[in-house]
């Protein structure tokens, strides 16, 4: 038996539709890259392992709808996450004025124990279209935003180049790990509580 523990993160990418979540969740997971655009409706999840220091991390990362009518379906996804990606297209004036909004609807439907550690990474997306000449959104400005959510580390990536993808999520799951465990200090000892679908011996539809 190995000694090395196992850990599942939950990792929940928010963002405009169409700013390329799935496309670097794709390209992540499977090294793949599709041309063919398609909305997620909902939720969706794909599972990555990888090791970090001498721990087996699993990565359970949630692709959430971008879409409004879709939003509220978000809210049961966002509980129990372990950090929160936040995606733009550097493209797109928009998708990232809408930062604000994710960001905050996040905190307020996960309820995150600390708002202040709770790790936020912020990807500016497609930034190979048209050579960059097509970009609206400087560097200068999501790092200034990012500033002012607490430092919150920033990528520039592009889902079709694989540029900085690997870097971003291994950044990500780093900080989920440092946080996980602060939070196990912070609850060792307490039991784990029975969902109330096993104490009714039911299922819960």
């Amino acid at each position: 038996m190995s000694a090395r523990r196992r850990t599942l993160l939950k990792v929940i990418v928010l963002g405009d539709s169409g700013v390329g979540k799935t496309s670097l969740m794709n390209q992540y997971v499977h090294k793949k890259f599709s041309q063919q655009y398609k909305a997620t409706i909902g939720a969706d999840f794909v599972t990555k392992e990888l090791q970090i220091d001498d721990k087996l991390v699993t990565l359970q990362i949630w692709d959430t709808a971008g879409q409004e009518r879709f939003q509220s379906l978000g809210v049961a996804f966002y509980r129990g996450a372990d950090c929160c990606v936040l995606v733009y297209d550097v493209n797109v004036m928009k998708s990232f004025d809408t930062l604000d909004n994710w960001h905050d609807e996040f905190i307020k439907q996960a309820n995150p124990p600390d708002i202040k550690t709770f790790p936020f990474i912020l990807l500016g997306n497609k930034i190979d279209i048209d050579g960059g000449n097509s970009r609206v959104v400087s560097e200068k400005k999501a790092k200034d935003w990012c500033s002012m959510k607490g430092n919150i580390p920033y990528f520039e990536t592009s889902a079709k180049e694989d540029i900085n993808v690997d870097a971003a999520f291994l950044c990500i799951a780093k900080a989920a790990l440092e946080n996980e465990h602060e939070q196990d200090i912070y609850f060792q000892g307490i039991p784990a509580a029975v969902s109330e679908t096993e104490q009714r011996g039911g299922c819960a539809c």
